[in-house]
């Protein structure tokens, strides 16, 4: 049983997810494809640090949610 209720937990958490992401896509296409462009001139390191910094956001917010 226990196995379950992770399962649906997490499927329902991933469905949030798309839910949030699709959002802009679906709410501002012309400015989504503005800001496509932009990032094309945002430098790598640049993007691995904002992508570091989401990853352990993230990770924080599971960990004071789950305690």
């Amino acid at each position: 049983m226990e196995q379950t209720n992770a399962i649906e937990f997490f499927l329902c958490v991933l469905g949030l997810v798309f839910i949030v992401e699709g959002l802009p896509y679906f709410a501002f296409p012309a400015q989504i494809k503005q800001y496509l462009v932009k990032l094309l001139e945002i430098p790598d390191r640049t993007l691995r640090i904002l992508g570091l910094g989401a990853i352990v956001t993230g990770l924080l917010l599971v960990y004071f949610g789950r305690r």
